[in-house]
This record gives C-alpha cells, structure tokens and sequence, in this order.
C-alpha cells in the first residue's frame, strides 16, 4: 500500500539534516510513518528530533502527497537560509491550530471551530511539535491557549473515536504535550470559555494559569466513553482535593465557572464579551512578572506534592542560584536604585 510513496520519501531523504526531516514530517502534517521507513530514518541517524520512540508518532500511514515536502528540501539549505525561515514560518500555520507571536507573547488558538475544537489524532501532533518549538524558543516568556468559536475545546474528537481511528498513541503523544507546557520555563495561561471538557480540562491542569468566564462548562467526563480521563486523574485532586476530584472524575460531572474559581480550580473570571482582550490582559500583567525568579518559582511550585523537604531544599538552592545571578536579577537591582519598572530579559 505504501510502497509508491515509500519510495518517493526514501530517495529524497538522503543528505537530510535531523532538523530538516522533523520539519518535513511535522510541519506538513505527516500523521505517522511505516515501521520500514522509521528504521531508514534510524539508520540515517535522524531520530535525534524525536526525543522519544518513534512509537510516539504512531504507524498510522502517511498523508498523501506529503512528501513533497521533502523533496523541497532536498537542496539542502543551511540553517538560517530564506527557505528554513519558510518553514518556521509554516510552523505557524497548522491546519487544527494556529501559532503566533509577538514579543515575549506566544498564542496557541484552535481553530477547529466547527467541531468546538475537539481534539483529533493530527491535533495531537500538531499541538506535541508545537509545545517542543516553544519549549526550546529564547524569545517567549508566556504562552496564552485559547480556542476560537463557541468553545476552548471539548477534547477527544468522539468520531473518530467511534471510527476506531484513537490509538494508544495518541493519548502518549497528548500526554507528552501536556508535560511540556508543564515543566518548561514559561508560563502557560489556558483561556476557557463555553466548552472545557475532557483533554480540555487535561491541559488546562497542566498549564500554570486558568482564565475563564462564569457560564464555561468545565468537567471531565471521560467515563462516558469508558476511558480514563487522562492524567487528570493525577492533577486535579493537587487543585480540588481527593474528594471533588472524585466527585468530577468517577460522576463525569461538568461545571461552571464559577463554581470552579469557588474550589481553586479556576484563577480568574473575566466578561465572556470581548474573551480573548480580557484573556490578554491578564497576561501582560503575568508577563510583567515572568523574571527569571518567577519562571524558577515555577520549578518549584511545580515539585511540591513530589519531592521530601532535603530533595526540594537542594532544588532550591540551584533554582536560586540561577535567579539571583541572572540578568534579570541585575536589572531588578538597577530599575530598583532608578525607581523604574524592571524591564526582564
């Protein structure tokens, strides 16, 4: 079945750089891969990019005509070149979501808005490459996910659930994207509005602030499906307690808003007129703040339910460290002896 198009890929991948074939592959939106070409791209020594198993990108077949992209590259372009600024470029134009960025400000929007943003199996990559490019950006410092239409998202795309088409793969490489919005060194704000459901409320839970309007309905009612929903299993009682963790998780009970910044579950509540200017809002107040002190407090927030007092101490003291002998550090102390806001790296 894929032996025409096997072919095709394999002749114009030879003298790809590691970074050229991940942009190939991920940016045009190659869903997954035949066993026999990853061990190709093996033997190439490509599998750098992936960090992980190539099992995280999953077998499910390649897009069709997709490999044109490769063979765009095939010329070579150093780093830096017109052509690798086009594709960064791309980068920004997934076709589930969108990418922008201006300054130290990040915006991931979906843009599934016919299907409330659910969230289907090329999403799931998509939003995985996107989470890496960020991780790994200099420039930002906050990074704001949203989601256009009449809802934030609403998780697992049921068709294709239904369809047989969410394999085990897709809940890794979810998963996977989550832990990166978690663990990097910049703050993630989610905006939630009409709709927060399922891997919705998933991402929501690992990013450091949640935005939302009173009447957002927020649950996760992935028994419904009997699944799991997810890891929010694990950080939704660090927000609410074992008790109404319970409550949302075992009775697959949405809701609102209000009732959620009421339990800790939300940190603000903004007019749904005008969400994405309110959303905004409150993250240049957060950027405003996003030092190098604050995004080490981050670190450690984030290790305090899982380290003893001697393992976080240590943590501590090498967090510090680096804050205290930051750039920011230095400009804290000048716009101090100035009487000026501090302006961060």
């Amino acid at each position: 079945m894929y032996a025409d198009l096997e072919k095709a890929i394999l002749r114009n991948v030879k003298g790809l750089t590691s970074e050229q074939l991940f942009y190939a592959m991920n940016i045009k939106g190659i869903v997954g891969c035949p066993k026999n070409i990853i061990k190709d791209f093996k033997a190439l020594d490509c599998m750098d990019m992936f960090e992980q198993s190539p099992d995280e990108w999953g077998y499910g077949g390649i897009v069709k005509n997709r490999y044109e992209t490769i063979q765009g590259f095939h010329s070579g372009s150093p780093v830096g070149s017109d052509k690798e600024k086009n594709t960064m470029e791309q980068l920004q134009q997934h076709e589930f979501m969108r990418l922008e960025k201006e300054g130290k400000l990040a915006w991931i929007t979906f843009t599934r808005k016919q299907k409330l943003n659910a969230l289907n199996t090329a999403g799931t990559i998509q939003l995985l490459t996107i989470a890496r490019a960020l991780r790994e950006d200099p420039d930002v410092r906050v990074i704001i996910i949203r989601g256009e239409g009449r809802a934030f998202c609403t998780g697992i795309d049921l068709s294709e659930l239904a369809d047989d088409r969410i394999e085990m793969d897709y809940h890794r490489r979810f998963e996977a994207a989550l832990r990166l919005f978690e663990t990097m060194e910049k703050l993630v704000i989610v905006g939630m509005h009409g709709y927060c459901l399922g891997g919705a409320l998933q991402l929501s839970l690992a990013a450091d602030i949640r935005v939302s309007t009173t009447d957002c309905w927020i649950g996760l009612p992935a028994i419904k499906e009997s699944l799991i929903p997810g890891l929010g299993t694990w950080r939704l009682p660090r927000y609410v307690g074992w008790g109404r963790a319970k409550k949302m998780v075992l009775g697959g009970q949405n809701i609102q808003g209000e009732e959620a910044v009421r339990i800790g579950l939300v940190d603000h509540i903004v007019p749904k007129e005008k969400f994405f200017t309110h959303l905004d809002q409150k993250a240049e107040k957060y950027l405003a703040a996003c030092s190098t002190g604050n995004r080490m407090s981050k670190l450690l927030v984030n290790q305090a339910f899982d380290m003893d007092y001697d393992q976080v101490l240590s943590n501590y003291f090498k967090l510090q460290e680096r804050a205290q002998f930051s750039l920011d550090a230095q400009e804290a102390k000048r716009a101090y002896l100035a009487g000026e806001d501090p302006l961060w790296q």
